[in-house]
């Protein structure tokens, strides 16, 4: 039989390999949050004719017209993707009108948005009031699911602490991405998490019900021969379950689903790997590690013989 748990700090140790890069990034330059949660205008433009503008030419247009906070990008086919304050619909005709003259060139807007300071505060407190009730929410299902076992809300707890082991391998990713590939967490990217967190709560309640159920046929066993038993019986079910399925198409959407969609099922793809991971590597061995008090000996000098 494989005994995972057995080398459970290998694998909480390979967890916090992916996680602690991301978090330094995080801390030294933040979540890079799109307009939907911060504010401001995302305007895209392809010059059809002409010469493509500047960016020193783009951010004289924009002081021009009272808009600071300017960012500008560059893509193929003579596309100018700009970010700047909040601005309004008359505001962002006069500037388009502004890079036509000057560039000579039919300008045609492939998206506009923009979004107010106040609804992106609004935004971002109701995403996390949405996972806070979601982790809430799991931990009184699952300590109601296990009420006939005993230390049932320990499972609940256990799984919340795979669940925030998820959020932060996504966090990480979120932070390394938005660093190196310019990716900005957005509304999308809150749905990608928060189906997330539904994924992995599911597997998770797989593995711990196959616990719960051989606890009553294995009873002279230790607790950590159990719980390895039932992780084994459901490893075929776990990984056939994502992989087979919600992996390949999500692999199908980042590869040849466009660029909308390449980060949102990139994120996605991550997301669910890490949610089976954490239901066989983290969840279940740190229910091990409660159960066997393990923290008691963590600290523990040796004695040596004299």
């Amino acid at each position: 039989m494989l005994d995972i748990l057995g080398k459970r700090y290998t694998f909480f140790l390979i967890s916090l390999v992916i996680i602690v890069p991301g978090l330094i990034i995080l801390i030294i330059y933040g979540m890079p949050f799109s307009i939907d949660f911060t504010g401001g205008s995302f305007l895209e433009l392809q010059f059809e004719t002409g010469k493509l503008l500047t960016s020193d030419q783009v951010l004289s247009i924009y002081e021009n017209n009272g808009i600071g906070d300017v960012q500008v990008q560059t893509s193929g086919d003579n596309i100018l993707i700009i970010r700047s304050q909040f601005m309004e619909e008359s505001t962002r005709s006069q500037i388009v009108t502004e890079m036509a003259a000057l560039s000579g060139s039919t300008i045609v807007v492939r998206r506009f948005d923009s979004v107010g300071p106040s609804i992106g505060r609004e935004v971002t407190s109701q995403a996390a009031l949405a996972v806070a009730i979601a982790a809430l929410g799991v931990i009184i299902y699952i300590t109601f699911a296990f009420r006939g076992v005993q230390h049932a809300a320990r499972y609940g707890i256990c799984a919340i602490i795979a669940m925030l082991h998820d959020i932060l391998v996504l966090l990480s990713v979120t932070a390394i991405g938005g660093k190196f590939f310019g990716w900005e967490f957005d509304t999308l990217f809150l749905t990608a998490f928060l189906t997330v967190i539904g994924f992995s709560v599911q597997d998770k309640i797989v593995v711990f019900d196959r616990i719960r159920e051989n606890s009553n046929i294995f009873r002279r066993i230790s607790f950590e021969k159990l719980a390895n038993h039932s992780i084994v019986q459901t490893l075929g079910r776990s990984i056939n379950t994502q992989l087979m399925t919600s992996e390949f198409l999500l692999l199908s959407l980042a590869l040849f689903g466009g660029t909308t969609l390449r980060d949102f099922s990139i994120v996605m793809l991550i997301g669910l790997f890490m949610g089976t991971y954490s239901s066989i590597f983290i969840a279940a061995p740190v229910l091990v590690i409660w159960e066997n008090k393990e923290w008691q000996n963590w600290f523990k000098t040796r004695k040596t013989a004299s």
